[in-house]
């Protein structure tokens, strides 16, 4: 009897082992057919009547986002899709159980060695560009990726390993590290370029208004502030050199016509008795200098034993008491445009006289 029930209990815990073995084989087959089946999505999809998802999410050559995929931007979540429950045979030890899934905690843990290690700050190892703005993934081995750099290493691998410590069976998680050091770079760029700006226009102002300690920059910054006050003055007053100089030449030949007008009442010959007045005053200048020719007017007696030179040229007395070379005075009459000359120093009219 107990022979009969002991092969009877290892015929029934055979049979067990059978169809818990027989139950995980098939579960495992069909999981993986769901999930690498793409005809299979295909023709569900149109079998619900809903429109093929366009590939790369594109529409009319616009990328699109769905509703979900802006709801979970901005939000990290677990890439993996939910594992399936345990098989009998997995309960009763004679398959090995899947690793349990990380916590929330845990993955806490990973990010944080991942933020230690600062390879969110460095370029993807796959494609070794810089995260920025594009989908990242971290690995539980605490790596980080493109999405689509490890989903594109996944496909031409064969299998689940990561690329840096060939772990394989690995958990993945969306996170947003890369984007939120991107964003503090452009920030920083855009404070610096600002605040360089702001300090670039206030040391030119301060270059302007404060003059400098140095001596020779100190007047350098004066000669600048120099030529800029005459250059403002220059463009503040009238440019007009043309008509400038004609009204100057104007009023030089009414200053003639008013003179001319007068001289017939005021210049008369002098008499006598004036000449000697005249003199005196000549005399009381104490002139030794022809003005025109800027030579002496007396000529100096020659010295013992020396030839007399050309004769000595006679010096002609004005009506103002001025006193000329006789030479002079004609070339200057000769050279002079009024019908009527002037005295060479005091531009009154003149009557003269040798002396």
């Amino acid at each position: 009897m107990r022979k009969c029930n002991s092969s009877k209990t290892e015929s029934g815990n055979m049979a067990i082992t059978a169809v818990a073995l027989q139950d995980h084989i098939s579960r495992s087959l069909l999981h993986s057919l769901s999930l690498s089946d793409p005809v299979r999505e295909r023709l569900g999809a149109r079998g619900t009547g809903q429109r093929p998802r366009q590939r790369n999410g594109h529409i009319n050559g616009k990328p699109q986002q769905s509703q979900s995929q802006r709801s979970l931007e901005g939000r990290e979540y677990v890439l993996d899709p939910v594992p399936p429950p345990l098989t009998l045979a997995q309960k009763l030890g004679l398959v090995e159980a899947p690793e349990r899934r990380l916590s929330e905690a845990e993955w806490e843990q990973v990010k944080w060695r991942s933020i230690q290690e600062g390879d969110s700050a460095q370029p993807c190892v796959i494609c070794r560009e810089e995260f920025r703005l594009q989908p990242q993934v971290l690995i539980s081995c605490s790596h980080v990726f493109h999405k689509a750099c490890l989903r594109a290493f996944e496909c031409y691998s064969g299998r689940k390993c990561c690329p840096m410590c060939r772990r394989e069976q690995y958990e993945t998680r969306v996170i947003h590290e890369g984007a939120r050091i991107y964003r503090q770079k452009c920030v920083v760029r855009i404070q610096a370029w600002w605040r360089g700006c702001i300090a670039r226009r206030w040391y030119r102002n301060v270059r302007r208004t404060v003059p400098p300690k140095d001596k020779r920059l100190r007047q350098q910054f004066f000669e600048t502030k120099l030529q800029e006050m005459s250059d403002s003055l220059v463009q503040a007053c009238h440019t007009d050199t043309e008509a400038f100089l004609s009204d100057i030449e104007h009023s030089v030949a009414q200053s003639r016509l008013v003179f001319r007008e007068l001289e017939p009442a005021g210049c008369t010959e002098a008499r006598p008795e004036n000449w000697e007045q005249i003199e005196e005053q000549a005399v009381q200048r104490e002139t030794r200098d022809c003005p025109i020719c800027l030579t002496s007017l007396w000529p100096e007696e020659p010295r013992r034993g020396t030839r007399r030179g050309r004769e000595p040229r006679r010096v002609l007395l004005l009506s103002c008491s001025h006193l000329f070379h006789q030479p002079c005075l004609e070339a200057f009459e000769l050279f002079c445009p009024e019908t009527r000359p002037t005295c060479p120093l005091c531009r009154a009219a003149y009557s003269k006289r040798l002396l």
